[in-house]
Formats: structure tokens, C-alpha cells, sequence
């Protein structure tokens, strides 16, 4: 009797050292995918370590998905920031100033920059290759519309370069998404733009030079 209750503790003590002794397996826990939609104000090659980001999965490393919308104007995207339709908007500063100063208790908040300047470059219907922004004064070039991002630096370059704006036709009626089009509908002498639109312009010969950029 004493025998079959010796050798039934030592076949549980043999299980339970084995069971101890086995690696235990750790469950990966699986966190819960955050999704979130960002409006694009505009897409340009200047904005490619967003895109190189989340075609290299990094933010899905994170447990982010991200689905990016493009949504031309700042205005648009603040708007639909404010909405709830996407969660980050991406543009200039100036729409968050716009809301906050229009009296908007939930107004935007501006959390990170994602280029230090902006890539604005000027295109000519014709090759100058001694162009400065001097060239400017007496003719007419749309920027986009007036309190918009690429306009108020278009201003900033010719205030850095001593140029009175009163003395350029500077054409605000265009929203910054139809300027290309409007270029080569003959539209102004000059354009402002951003890149990639300025090359894909330039490449189709409607105009034949990029002459400055900001």
C-alpha cells in the first residue's frame, strides 16, 4: 500500500518538474490596429519621407494604418479636420490660424512640420537665364489663392528681396490646384508652383525653363 502511494506522488513530482521545466510559449498579444486618415493639402515629391514612411511600413510597424486622401486647398482640409472626416490634416500653418481666429472653440492644433521650407519654384513661358525676381515687376503671375501658404511665401521672397508688390500683377483669383492648368491656358506670365507639377509642366513644353526656386 505504502509502495502505490510512493511510486503515485513520485509519477506527480516527475510531471510537475517536467511541466516546470518546460519553456513556457509567449502569447504575442496582438495590439489593436489604429487607423487614421490624413488629408492631403496638395502631393509633391517634397513631401516623400511621408510617402517613403507609409510605403515602407512604418507606421504599420507602429500599429498605425494610414490612408492618405488628397484634398486641395487648406481650407478643404481644415475643414474636414473639423468634420471628423479625417483625423490629421496636412497643410500650412495658416488654416489652423484662420480657424482659431474665426472664434472656434474645438480649433486646430498644429503638432508637427513635416518640411522646414516650402518647395515653391517660379516658371517662365520662356527661357530667362539671367532671371532674379526683378524680372517680375510690370507682369502678371498667379500664386494661388491670397492668404494661402504658397502666396504668402511668393510675398515673403519678394519682401527678402526689397521688390514692392504694388509693382508686380500679382493674380490671386486661381486656387492653387488649377494654377497648372490655368498656366497653360495662358493665364499670367509667370506661375508659382510646387513640384512635381512644376517638372511635369516643364516636361510637356508648355513653358521651358524653371527659373527660381524658394
Amino acid at each position: 500500500m505504502r509502495k502505490k502511494i510512493f511510486f503515485k506522488l513520485l509519477i506527480i513530482l516527475i510531471v510537475l518538474i517536467i511541466f516546470i521545466s518546460l519553456p513556457f510559449k509567449r502569447q504575442k498579444v496582438e495590439k489593436k490596429e489604429t487607423k487614421i486618415t490624413v488629408g492631403e493639402v496638395t502631393h509633391s515629391v517634397f513631401y516623400t519621407p511621408l510617402y517613403v514612411a507609409i510605403e515602407k511600413g512604418y507606421f504599420q510597424d507602429n500599429n498605425l494604418k494610414i490612408r492618405l486622401n488628397l484634398i486641395s486647398g487648406a481650407d478643404k482640409v481644415s475643414a474636414a479636420v473639423l468634420s471628423g472626416d479625417v483625423q490629421i490634416g496636412f497643410a500650412g500653418a495658416e488654416s489652423a490660424i484662420y480657424v482659431y481666429k474665426n472664434g472656434e472653440k474645438d480649433y486646430l492644433q498644429i503638432f508637427s512640420g513635416l518640411t522646414k521650407r516650402d518647395g515653391q519654384f517660379i516658371l517662365s513661358r520662356e527661357k530667362e537665364d539671367n532671371f532674379t525676381l526683378n524680372s517680375l515687376i510690370g507682369k502678371e503671375i498667379i500664386v494661388g489663392r491670397q492668404g494661402g501658404m504658397p502666396a504668402l511665401n511668393f510675398l515673403n521672397a519678394l519682401k527678402n528681396a526689397g521688390i514692392n508688390q504694388e509693382d508686380i500683377n500679382i493674380n490671386y483669383s486661381i486656387d492653387f490646384a488649377a494654377l497648372s492648368g490655368a498656366f497653360i491656358g495662358n493665364i499670367g506670365d509667370y506661375v508659382n508652383l510646387f513640384d512635381d507639377s512644376a517638372t511635369i509642366i516643364n516636361k510637356k513644353r508648355y513653358v521651358s525653363y524653371i527659373s527660381s526656386i524658394f
